[in-house]
């Protein structure tokens, strides 16, 4: 399996994206550090430099597995379930607007918290319908395209919205579009799933791509899960895609890249 680590291209309060700002540099020490490929955080794709983007990452040797957009909602507050229809639609066209960065790159689209929540006042029946038609919306776009996009289920504490894998496979059988599938994270997969590897055997081929964390946010090692057990999982479903590092940078951003390569790779090995 190949490994890949995020990168904010913009600098972000989000705190795990492991890297950002300062594109060269940052793109050089992943590279440096053995890494196969670089999941980038984009907010807003009109910010990007897309040539510059590119040219750089080809210099370095590196592969974009997946394309994150939560920022949109962390710093901006677009979502897919806004009572607002204005920001509804906001949301969803700027889910579109990845759609020719991830064809250029063959990437996944993650949709994570721009999925949104259920505000108060509102039914989660209501959320859902909301959730279901923006995600139709973008998929029939993608298709088009060749394009994928993956729900990642988030633990309850950051949504109300699909918090586990069964969640997520419901979710996929009412959008019924093939090129709709979820990302797992195993930092969240550690407080919703019951069991981490039985829920990965669930999704089979509808897994479009996999975060790696501990079970404190920390780099893999720096907690108590069992990635070995975890992989192991993932390989017998029949994954093949980038695992992906989205961590915390603690005690700080290279020695949590450094000791993740190393502690996953001695299990690879």
């Amino acid at each position: 399996m190949k490994l890949s680590i995020v990168y904010s291209t913009q600098q972000t309060n989000f705190q795990a994206a492991t890297f950002s700002g300062g594109l060269e540099a940052n793109l050089s020490k992943i590279s440096d550090y053995g890494y196969d490929g670089v999941e980038l955080a984009i907010r807003d794709p009109k910010l990007v430099d897309l040539d510059d983007l590119t040219s750089m990452i080809q210099k370095f040797g590196l592969s974009v597995p997946a394309i994150g957009t939560g920022q949109a909602w962390g710093e901006e507050g677009l979502s897919f379930t806004d009572p607002d229809l204005e920001i509804r639609k906001a949301a969803i066209e700027r889910i579109k607007s990845h759609i020719p960065l991830a064809e250029r790159f063959n990437a996944v689209i993650i949709i994570g918290l721009v999925r949104g929540i259920t505000k108060p006042g509102l039914k989660q029946e209501q959320t859902m319908d909301w959730l279901c038609e923006a995600l139709l919306q973008c998929c029939s776009s993608a298709m088009t395209q060749g394009v994928r996009l993956a729900l990642e289920p988030i633990n309850r504490y950051e949504t109300t919205l699909i918090n586990n894998v069964a969640q997520g496979m419901e979710l996929i059988s009412k959008v019924a579009m093939e090129n709709f599938g979820l990302l797992l994270d195993t930092f969240h997969m550690n407080i919703e799933e019951p069991n981490i590897e039985e829920s990965i055997k669930l999704c089979g081929n509808r897994i479009f791509h996999f975060h790696v964390a501990d079970s404190n946010r920390w780099y893999p090692g720096g907690g108590h899960l069992d990635f070995e057990a975890i992989l192991n999982s993932l390989i017998n479903a029949g994954y093949s895609g980038y695992i992906s590092g989205e961590f915390l940078p603690f005690p700080d951003a290279d020695i949590a890249a450094r000791r993740s390569i190393n502690y996953l790779q001695n299990i690879f090995h």
